[in-house]
């Protein structure tokens, strides 16, 4: 086990001698986990834990039930619905930005554990490993879907005759992939590494975490996730920065969004509603 105070390039936290001096005690550095994860995604977690155990036990079970994102608020008044949409995605991000500022507080450099070496190649990088993840996944989804394990996921419920609807799934996709990425791995990690704990039980905490909050899609979306996590959190240890993950989740849910808006209804191999 190391200590609370190191830091190392394979930690992903800034090699520097001063810093570790301005880190909390572990107590208080384990309460600020908790309440920045309880105001986003650990709250996301809890609700799932609830919503696949509502699901699980309705009438027909998992295969039988359907979970609804990117809904509209208001679909009578649509300038009014485009307004509360943006909205939502400014106030989603407000926890990276309270993490970024934990970290800064403490001595982290944001530049050493969230973009270092970040470039325009993380774009190609980034979209590669989305093709990908998104390849291997979408099939997962369908045979889990087919065994009965996954609810069916509805991934866009925008009125699709508004022009705005591809642009605020596109802009939802790329609020999913900061707030997710920059919080599990460029915070939960880099504080459970700062707490002593090693790089592997670090990545798997944080693969759970990101599994938990998908649970509302079913055992499918638990274990899709819990895999996908630990593989991006293996990459953020190999590559030091967000960034290039960053890409990839926004391409992932870009393309699930986007997608299904497109293929819903006419193609029959998609699990619609």
């Amino acid at each position: 086990m190391t200590t609370r105070a190191e830091t190392g390039p394979s930690s992903g936290v800034p090699e520097q001698p001063g810093p570790s001096a301005l880190l909390p005690s572990r107590g208080l550095l384990y309460a600020e986990l908790v309440i920045v994860l309880a105001m986003s995604l650990g709250r996301s977690g809890v609700y799932s834990v609830v919503r696949i155990i509502e699901d699980a036990t309705a009438p027909g079970g998992l295969a039988a039930q359907t979970t609804t994102m990117n809904t509209s608020v208001r679909p009578d008044r649509p300038y009014f619905d485009l307004t509360y949409q943006l909205l939502g995605v400014l106030f989603a991000v407000v926890p990276v930005a309270l993490a970024g500022y934990l970290l800064v507080r403490s001595g982290t450099r944001l530049r050493d554990v969230w973009f270092r070496g970040a470039g325009w190649g993380d774009l190609p990088r980034g979209a590669v490993l989305a093709a990908a993840v998104g390849s291997v996944g979408l099939a997962f989804y369908l045979v889990m879907h087919g065994l009965g394990l996954s609810v069916t996921v509805a991934a866009s419920g925008l009125d699709t005759s508004v022009w705005w609807h591809v642009p605020m799934l596109v802009l939802a996709a790329l609020e999913n992939a900061v707030l997710e990425e920059f919080v599990v791995l460029g915070y939960v990690l880099v504080r459970l590494r700062q707490l002593g704990f090693s790089d592997l039980k670090a990545i798997g905490i944080a693969a759970v975490l990101r599994g938990s909050y998908h649970l509302y899609q079913g055992l499918g979306g638990f274990f899709g996730n819990l895999a996908m996590g630990l593989l991006f959190g293996w990459l953020y240890r190999r590559w030091g920065r967000v960034t290039p993950l960053v890409v990839t989740h926004t391409l992932l849910d870009v393309g699930a969004f986007v997608g299904y808006a497109l293929l819903a209804g006419h193609v029959d191999w998609l699990p619609t509603a």
